[in-house]
């Protein structure tokens, strides 16, 4: 990751969520925020501004914490919001807090402690987000437009499609025209196009743990990638095209696919 960052000469790093694993930060001065993040992404061109959302791991433990100046005071390069949006110019990503949306974390939290403070009571929590993202991307005047959240919305890995997100999230994406949804939560790498819109879903959740041959049946024309071993992605984009690639721990290329705004078409 650090060799192919030099090579693209990388402006910023983003991080998918699960930020600390397996269940977040106990408090601003957990041993766990150097040792997972200051001590581990180490290359020079990886020291530049790296973007974090929350993940449902996250939420297991101190969340505010994370969110804590403190933190960017040890190390300048950590910024994590709970939603948030970067304007890079030709593009403006919009950071979504994921987590919140998926009931059964509630409901039936299978024997784990969620930090929900600042989120309850829930339906508010949503609705207002739901609001602000509208808001956001009706705003944004960028030529591209990329949403980032941890959860999948379409996803043939193992958490597989997250329903509150199709039904809550979805229908603002496709009304804004946004071009690309970015998530972590599935460990593995995948590209599926949509069926009925021009949104593209990536998963970018193998940074860490993989889960080896664990895949759901899926629409052969839809699935473009997907890779069950560690790996990472990066975006290069100019006004006319965005150009993705998926790799390996290794650095090899695995998948690369463009979007051509000029032409409205993906290669």
């Amino acid at each position: 990751m650090g060799i192919i960052g030099e090579e693209l000469n990388a402006d910023f790093i983003i991080s998918t969520g699960d930020n600390f694993y397996d269940n977040g930060l106990v408090g601003v001065n957990d041993p766990a925020f150097s040792e997972s993040f200051t001590n581990v992404y180490t290359a020079p061109s990886l020291q530049k501004q790296w973007y974090s959302v929350l993940g449902n791991h996250d939420y297991r433990g101190n969340v505010e914490a994370q969110l804590n100046p403190i933190l960017t005071q040890k190390d300048s390069r950590w910024l994590c919001m709970r939603s948030f949006q970067v304007n890079a110019e030709i593009v403006d990503f919009f950071f979504v807090d994921t987590t919140p949306f998926v009931l059964h974390y509630f409901i039936n939290p299978e024997g784990h402690t969620y930090n929900w403070k600042g989120v309850t009571p829930r339906k508010s929590y949503i609705a207002n987000l739901l609001k602000d993202v509208d808001l956001a991307l009706r705003s944004s005047s960028a030529k591209w437009k990329i949403v980032v959240g941890h959860h999948a919305i379409l996803s043939a890995g193992h958490h597989g499609v997250t329903p509150e997100l199709v039904r809550h999230l979805v229908p603002i994406l496709k009304e804004h025209n946004v071009d690309v949804y970015i998530n972590g939560h599935d460990h593995c790498l995948e590209h599926i196009s949509s069926s009925d819109s021009k949104i593209h879903f990536l998963t970018s959740g193998a940074g860490s743990k993989a889960w080896s041959g664990d895949i759901r049946k899926w629409n052969p024309e839809q699935l473009k990638l997907y890779y069950d071993g560690q790996g990472f992605m990066s975006v290069e984009m100019t006004d006319a095209i965005a150009l993705f690639k998926f790799y390996d721990i290794f650095g090899n290329v695995l998948h690369n696919w463009s979007i051509n705004k000029e032409s409205h078409s993906a290669i």
